[in-house]
């Protein structure tokens, strides 16, 4: 096909295009500078598990920790301080000098929660080791169990997203979902020793809350079972629609816990329960047991094929 082809066919539809930008303006941004480029996100996540694990996800030896400690820290504030103000700009008409003072503020407080972080990443660890017996030890689930990486994430977006950080949380989650297969809302509150055994196909909410030492297993859902809407109906936003689950609670594979419902302290719930309601603390939740059929109605314990055979 000749170059001049291609010129009718860019001239045939090049002003249906442009006219689709003034009707559909939803779905474009020119209201600022260009957004920041998401791999540069991805390398400050990076750097950030550098300096909250040293010497897991880089070589660090113990007499170059203050100009390991620096540099990393360095790095990461002049490069979170530029996508907090630039996301701080796109998101508000304040004055950019102001907005410039804003994104020094979160930034300097967001680097000084990082100490006090690691304590709850090093519960979250431990957990892991009491609650799966096929770790070793805290440098094997440091180093390959994907909750470190899913957890650790949530945890930093949370920080900024208390501070209130438009979209940054939200693209730091989206990428431990896309690696880890956790959608962790950055909003969810999530105490200390939080552990997701074979940690993937979980889906936490933004308003959900789960209390110390909860576990969670693979597919595990914290939802909203509806959405309020107003008089236009239009979803109501700001409302607590997701669980909390208090200290101590065990959710088992595939559960879906869905509403603004309590599950009380120490409540193990079983695999595939479909709950939609609270429960008082220390229950047990869990679905009827199935019932065994045999083919031909031939019972292998009458018969004598099976002599200790246990359903």
């Amino acid at each position: 096909m000749s170059e001049l082809h291609i010129e009718k066919i860019v001239n045939k539809y090049s002003l249906d295009m442009r006219d689709s930008y003034l009707a559909f303006d939803k779905i474009q941004h020119f209201s600022c500078d260009s957004m920041p480029d998401p791999e540069k996100i991805y390398a400050i996540i990076g750097m950030l598990f550098e300096v909250l694990y040293p010497g897991y996800f880089c070589d660090v030896k113990k007499d170059q920790l203050e100009s390991f400690i620096t540099d990393r820290l360095s790095r990461i504030s002049l490069g979170l301080y530029g996508k907090i103000f630039q996301y701080l700009k796109c998101d508000s008409d304040i004055d950019p000098e102001k907005l410039k003072v804003r994104a020094l503020e979160i930034t300097d407080e967001f680097i000084g929660s990082l100490p006090g972080l690691r304590e709850k990443l090093l519960l979250d660890a431990m957990a892991a080791f009491k609650g799966d017996p096929a770790a070793e030890g805290t440098a094997e689930i440091i180093y390959s169990y994907p909750g470190t990486i899913a957890i650790g994430t949530y945890r930093l977006a949370n920080i900024l997203w208390k501070l209130g950080v438009p979209l940054l949380p939200r693209i730091m989650t989206e990428w431990a979902h896309s690696k880890t297969g956790v959608d962790c809302h950055p909003g969810a509150t999530i105490n200390a020793g939080f552990f997701i055994d074979h940690c993937t196909g979980v889906v936490i909410g933004e308003t959900a809350i789960v209390g110390d030492n909860c576990k969670l297993y693979q597919g595990v859902t914290l939802g909203a079972v509806s959405f309020p809407h107003d008089e236009k109906g239009n979803i109501i936003r700001g409302q607590k629609r997701h669980p909390t689950l208090e200290d101590e609670v065990v959710v088992y594979s595939n559960a879906s816990i869905l509403g603004n419902v309590t599950i009380g302290k120490g409540t193990t719930v079983g695999g595939g329960v479909f709950l939609t309601r609270s429960v008082p603390p220390g229950s047990i939740v869990s679905n009827k047991p199935a019932e065994l059929h045999y083919r031909n109605g031939c019972d292998p314990l009458k018969r004598g094929y099976i002599s200790d055979f246990q359903v």
